[in-house]
């Protein structure tokens, strides 16, 4: 098939995930994701082989990895937790990396490249993933929801900071010193973007939020595409500049047009989750190499060995440094859902393989194991939870009695 053709089949799939999505919702609730990526698997080659990659689809492909972390950078709002609940999910990171690096050099025989990629796959969590699951149940607003996004926003953030160091290519020391460096510019840019914005800014962005100058909007890819020529300029991944671009468009929208950062991020997310993103999963799909995990042995057994290890090395840091006054249950869900992942394992498992670290048919367990985790996992947080209310409310009807 053509790459015309690929790309009308990549966009028809684009289509038809979330209307799979919605009507297994009404069962269990499934991210749209998990279904680009498994119809991207029924038209790459190991399947129906009706897909055929060229360079227009892989570039779109890596800006649908950028912007997917650009929204998950944007997603993040450190102001809402702070404290001690920030630092309690900052220590069961950096605790959960140290045993996933640890795990990563056992499992490959001591090879630093793997193991670095391996290790840091295992530590993000899918925020993206978990937020629509707990906005949807309810728990987004309260207490609970709270630690979930302070715990979730460092398993994005974490990972992205790893990825700048370890997988750099360059030694600890140097890498550590370009990073500082980035993040010095970055640390100007964020000053600037707290600073008042001009009052014709805010006007701009009002009269032209819904005509055909789109100011906002491309006022927000300038800034984006600025943060990954920061990136390429310091030698780091691309990924980075994405994250950091998210972050300050946060601030700047808020800042400057907090009446319209609403639809503004609304008409990004409609590029990005409308357009980007899903090439980036479907692609991911369509490069999944099924034939070498479904041939057995050591890439199929390293699928639930993964799973396990994601609720290991990510979910019992989680469960052990949540805050004192979250209930026993809730502390479990806190567990598992930190534990979801998704998006950042593609992302990390695309960069190893297209590097040449990491092989295929690892790549697809790591990737396999996080498909299972994001169809698995939240279920079992939201059972628990559901479990633990129905407990309290029998409690309190026994008391009243």
């Amino acid at each position: 098939m053509s790459h015309t053709g690929t790309l009308i089949l990549i966009m028809a799939i684009a289509v038809l995930a979330p209307l799979i999505a919605y009507a297994v919702g009404r069962w269990a609730p499934v991210p749209v994701a998990v279904f680009e990526i498994l119809l991207g698997v029924l038209i790459g080659p190991d399947v129906l082989d009706w897909a055929e990659k060229d360079q227009l689809i892989d570039v779109l492909s890596h800006l649908g990895l950028s912007m997917l972390i650009f929204l998950a950078g944007y997603e993040i709002d450190f102001g809402a937790v702070r404290g001690d609940t920030l630092r309690r999910s900052v220590w069961a990171w950096l605790i959960t990396l140290g045993l996933a690096l640890g795990i990563a050099f056992a499992l490959t025989g001591g090879a630093a490249d793997k193991s670095f990629v391996i290790g840091t796959a295992l530590t993000s969590t899918a925020l993206g993933a978990v937020l629509p699951i707990l906005r949807d149940s309810g728990s987004l607003r309260g207490r609970f929801g709270t630690v979930v996004m302070a715990f979730g926003a460092v398993g994005e953030f974490g990972p992205i900071i790893a990825m700048a160091v370890l997988l750099s290519g360059r030694g600890p020391g140097r890498a550590g010193a370009v990073l500082i460096a980035f993040a010095a510019v970055t640390a100007a840019a964020i000053f600037w973007a707290l600073r008042p914005r001009p009052p014709w800014f805010s006007r701009i962005i009002a009269r032209t939020l819904h005509s055909s100058g789109q100011f906002a909007v491309r006022f927000v890819m300038l800034l984006l595409a600025c943060m990954l020529g920061l990136s390429a300029a310091f030698g780091l991944d691309s990924l980075l500049g994405a994250f950091a671009a998210g972050l300050l468009t946060r601030l700047i929208l808020v800042g400057a047009a907090p009446d319209h950062s609403g639809d503004i991020l609304g008409k990004v997310e409609a590029m990005g989750f409308g357009f980007l993103v899903p090439i980036f999963f479907i692609v991911t799909g369509i490069e999944f190499d099924l034939s070498a995990l479904l041939h057995g042995g050591r890439p199929l057994a390293l699928v639930p060995a993964f799973l396990v290890l994601f609720l290991l090395v990510r979910g019992a840091p989680a469960l052990l440094l949540a805050p004192n006054d979250l209930a026993r249950r809730d502390r479990a869900a806190l567990a598992l859902y930190c534990a979801t992942c998704l998006p950042l394992v593609v992302a990390i498992t695309t960069i190893g393989i297209d590097d040449g670290t990491l092989g295929t048919s690892e790549g697809a367990a790591l990737v396999g194991a996080a498909i299972l985790s994001v169809l698995i996992l939240p279920l079992v947080a939201l059972r628990i939870r559901a479990a633990g209310a129905g407990e309290r409310h029998r409690a309190e009807v026994s008391e009243s009695w």
